[in-house]
Parts: structure tokens; sequence; C-alpha cells
């Protein structure tokens, strides 16, 4: 029988091509599976932290529920439960008790806060905000048949809790009843002080409120129960990118603060800027309605906007130092990291008493120059860099509480504040 062209021998691979092509083949199957299997849990994660955090429809619910049965009233109330032309956007939300999200109101848009009713008790790793009651209790106070002049009194009982006896907290209940009237028919409702009430336990609210003559905070532009709206800040944080975590792994140290400064503005605008967190730090110690400690300050919790104006973006770590102080003696410590508050509010722990001490280490101002180091040194006019430098190296040297040094306190601050606006104050960055 004759043979065919093509013998099998030919055709046969031997058999050590057939185990590479075996092995090859089990490899791309087991990375493939593991790449599979990676990607899912990453989206699961993901998922997962999003329903637990973003609540935001939760929050809306329980607001409209509370308005609709005559609970709370507001001036974004109608516009959020009836006309619905008030809504909620993007999830920014970084803790499930205060969710955080963009928000369009007709024509303007801005940033949603809602306060959920879980939020924890007091504890100095978190935040340091009153517990909040189980509905309805939430929206408890004042009571029905309380009279203006007693609203006022509570007002003005509260503000002496959370800013201290200052002279002037006539005036600023004024300010207050005046802000509860949303409608402006003349008259207070019992929902509308329900609504400032639960608004007056917020340190973010306290804060727009001392400040609303300066531009430091952000608008109020409406309110609805303790759910309220502020003005965007088109440009956050103050500089840095964020990075996703698997990314941030494989990038040196190195480049990554090289990294943080490949998005901000001019030297000159920066100084704009800058002379904008030294102005607020300069607001809130010893201002008209006392002082407030900075407890983040970290550049995520700033902003700015078109014009280069400061903005701080959260405020809820921004905290009067009278109930910093009243609130941080009650709380036990072993060691000094025990008394931290926030990121940057640390006192000494007295260790006789295990207990944490009223003073903060570090001032404000040298926090804030801390901050800014790096941001404004960077690009800094050559006959500036090394003044600046001394100036801002001197400034994070402070300690103790400013009270205690308040004269160098403020000669640092305003040799800064000169040594910026002296460079800028001619050019159109002013």
């Amino acid at each position: 029988m004759a043979k065919g062209p093509f013998p099998w021998g030919v055709l046969k691979k031997p058999l050590y091509v057939q185990a590479r092509f075996s092995y090859l083949h089990m490899k791309y199957l087991f990375f493939s599976w593991l790449a599979v299997f990676v990607g899912s849990w990453i989206v699961y994660v993901e998922y997962s932290s999003y329903t637990e955090l973003c609540r935001g429809h939760d929050c809306k619910n329980s607001i409209c529920d509370k308005y609709r049965k005559g609970v709370i009233d507001g001036t974004a109330c109608s516009s959020l439960c009836e006309k619905e032309t008030l809504y909620l956007g993007k999830c920014f939300t970084a803790k499930p008790n205060s969710q955080v999200y963009s928000g369009n109101w007709g024509d303007l848009q801005g940033v949603i806060k809602c306060q959920m009713e879980q939020a924890p008790h007091y504890d100095l790793g978190g935040e340091m905000e009153p517990r909040k009651e189980a509905a309805p209790a939430a929206f408890n106070k004042p009571t029905k048949g309380t009279s203006v002049e007693k609203f006022r009194e509570m007002i003005i009982s509260h503000l002496k809790t959370k800013v201290g006896d200052q002279a002037n907290l006539a005036d600023l209940a004024i300010q207050v009843l005046s802000f509860t009237d949303s409608n402006k028919d003349g008259h207070i409702s019992l929902p509308e002080a329900r609504s400032t009430w639960a608004l007056l336990q917020l340190n973010e609210f306290l804060l727009a409120l001392v400040l609303q003559e300066r531009d430091h905070t952000p608008k109020l532009l409406g309110f609805c129960g303790d759910l309220y709206m502020m003005e965007k800040v088109p440009y956050s944080p103050l500089y840095g990118i964020s990075l996703p975590w698997i990314i941030e792994l494989w990038i040196p140290a190195g480049l990554r603060r090289s990294m943080e400064q490949w998005f901000t503005p001019s030297w000159p605008h920066k100084a704009k800027i800058s002379i904008g967190l030294l102005e607020l730090v300069e607001d809130i110690f010893h201002g008209t309605y006392g002082s407030f400690l900075m407890c983040d300050v970290r550049t995520t919790t700033f902003g700015y906007n078109e014009r280069y104006d400061f903005k701080v973006m959260d405020a809820r770590y921004i905290i009067p130092e009278a109930t910093f102080q009243e609130r941080i003696r009650q709380q036990r410590c072993n060691v000094d990291e025990d008394c931290l508050y926030g990121t940057d509010c640390l006192t000494s722990c007295d260790l006789t008493k295990h207990r944490c001490t009223p003073e903060v280490t570090r001032p404000n101002l040298a926090k804030a120059c801390d901050t800014l180091k790096n941001y404004i040194l960077r690009g800094a006019p050559s006959d500036l860099s090394d003044e600046l430098e001394k100036q801002l190296y001197a400034c994070i040297a402070l300690k103790g509480s400013a009270e205690q040094m308040e004269i160098e306190h403020s000669l640092i601050l305003n040799n800064l504040k000169t040594l910026l606006w002296k460079k800028i104050s001619h050019t159109k960055d002013s």
C-alpha cells in the first residue's frame, strides 16, 4: 500500500511542545480567572461602600416626611419636597451620619449636606457634634407654645454654651431670629424655629453665621430642617490630586509630592489664596464671637473660586474654643495621643488625673503655615523666596495656645500677609 504524502509522524507534535502549550493555556486561564476575581471583588467593595455611605435618598425622604407633617419648615422645603426643583446629584459622603451631595436648585449649583439620625455621641476621634436623638425627638425643640422671646433666650443660652460668654451674643441672636423667618412674613412659626434650632447644633452652620460678613465660608443658599445647601466651591482641594489606592502603591514618595503641585494656579494667585487662609486664622482668633480652633487643616478642607478667593470647604472641624475645652477636659487618657481631636487639635495628658488638659499644643497659625509651606514656596520669586521661607518656618515653630504668645502670633501673621501683599498688590492678580 502506497504511503500518503504527509506521514502521521510529521503531523504529530512532540510531547514537550504539547506540554508547553498545555502549560501556557493553564497559565492564561489562571491569570484570566484571577483578573476577573480581583475585578469583581473591587466592584463589590466599591458598590458596598457606596450603598453604605450614600444614603441621600433616605435622608431626603426623612426630611420631606417631617415637612409634610408640619414638624419643620425652611426656604428649601417646598423646592425639595413638592416642586422637586432642588435635587441631589453626585455623592461625596465620607461618613454615613453626614451625607454630602452636589446639588442643583434651579440655576443654582451647590453642595447639599444632610444629617442622619444615628450620628455618634461626642467622640474626640470623630465628630464633635451633639448626639442626634431618634425621630421625632430630633426636632422637638422648641416645644409648642414657646414664645419668640423665650426662643431668643434659648438661642442666647445655647450660643453662650458654644462660644462662651461674649458681650454681643444678643446681636447674634437677633441675626438668628431674622434667619429663622425663612418666608420673610414677619412671623416665626414653630416648624421654622425647630429647623433653625437643629442647624444651630452644627459647627459648620455656626461658623457660617459668625463669618457671614466675610468671604471665607460659602454662602448658605437654603435649608429644610437640618438639611442645607451651601454655595459651590469650584476648585478643591487647595492642592493635591486624588488617585486610586492601587496606583498610589506604585508611585515613589518624591514623585507623589511633585504631583501634588501639578495643577495649582500661578504663584501670584497662590499668594492671594494663601492670604485668604491667613485672614481666616486672623478672623477666628479673638473674633467678634470668641475664638475658634482649626482641627483639620488638611488641603482637602479648603478650596477657592474663580477669582482665587480662599474658601473653607468643610467647617465641621472648626469649632468654638469654649466647646472644645469643655469636651476635651472630660476625655480620659494615658498618653498625649489620646487627646487628639480631628487631625490637628492635640492637647497633653495629665497623668496624675488621666484627663486631657484644655490647651492645644499648636495654635491655628502654625498649622496653617505648615499646610501652606510647600504650596507657596514652590515657584516663589527668587527675591522673595528666602525671606518667605524664613517667615514660614518661624510660623510653623509656634507652640502653645495663641493667647500665651499673642504678640508673637500677631507679628508673624502680619509679617507674612505684608510680605505676600507687597509682591502682588501692584498686579491684576490682587
